[in-house]
């Protein structure tokens, strides 16, 4: 039976998607979610590249799935805002294995998920979402599934034609029972808005150096923006950045440039 607190998170994140335009920033850790929230995130996603990575493994559904329910067990213990885990393709092919899957994370406290359709068929991702569904009631768990389609990012239309199949899978993906519509790799105002007008469902991109301002995604109707995996990129890029000048040259004057003061990041750790 679900908890007061998952109730409330789970309808609060259901209204964050009404009012206005939700951004997103994707954690990869406890840490990086509590610094987040800190920081005035009212939702934390997960990002599964980022996750995957801090564990020391690739992207593309390799993580144990032991390992991610963990991460978000101990992301819900440090955060007070609502919690929405990347799923990837949900970790296999079986929609009984992908509700197992969901089962430990909404244990373990989230109440929205990301599931794509990647490389598998339209048909495969709504076994899979009418699984999350009856697993969430039967956990007592309002679960929001955003429903990822992969047209953009993968090219599984031709130029000219991905509206068209973003709008048919998302229709498909809606009668399935996902409650928002995921439109990774979209950048043209012209297509973002008739991706909003075509669909009930309410539309999610991701960040882009090419995407219209965040007024304009407002006026276009976009309900949620998501980070992606670029916060963690960034991160990696510049730990990367100091592992090596240190170990070329020792250089310890860098190590300092950005960084949270200890006291500051130590205070913001400490058990609430």
């Amino acid at each position: 039976m679900t908890s007061p607190h998952a109730t409330s998170h789970a309808q609060e994140f259901r209204r964050l998607h009404t009012e206005g335009l939700l951004l997103l920033t994707n954690a990869w850790d406890p840490g990086s979610a509590r610094l987040m929230e800190s920081l005035g995130s009212k939702a934390v996603a997960t990002t599964s590249a980022g996750v995957a990575w801090a564990h020391g493994y690739a992207d593309g559904n390799h993580l144990p799935v032991q390992l991610m329910a963990a991460t978000v067990a101990g992301i819900t213990r440090v955060i007070r805002v609502p919690l929405t885990v990347d799923m990837e393709g949900g970790y296999s092919d079986d929609p009984a294995a992908v509700g197992e899957a969901v089962a430990t994370v909404l244990d373990a406290g989230a109440v929205g998920i990301n599931i794509e359709d990647g490389s598998g068929t339209p048909d495969l991702l709504c076994a899979k979402i009418e699984q999350v569904k009856r697993t969430g009631a039967r956990l007592g768990v309002d679960v929001f599934v955003n429903a990822r389609t992969d047209v953009y990012l993968r090219g599984l239309a031709p130029k000219g034609q991905q509206v068209q199949e973003a709008l048919a899978r998302g229709e498909r993906y809606r009668a399935a029972g996902a409650d928002g519509l995921f439109v990774p790799g979209v950048v043209e105002a012209s297509e973002i808005r008739a991706i909003v007008s075509g669909t009930k469902l309410p539309v999610n991109v991701m960040a882009r150096p090419n995407l219209p301002s965040l007024s304009e995604l407002q006026a276009l109707g976009v309900r949620r923006l998501s980070a992606g995996s670029s916060i963690s990129e960034a991160v990696f890029g510049r730990a990367a950045s100091l592992a090596r000048a240190f170990l070329r040259e020792g250089a310890a004057a860098p190590l300092k440039d950005g960084a949270l003061p200890y006291p500051e990041l130590n205070a913001l750790m400490t058990a609430r």
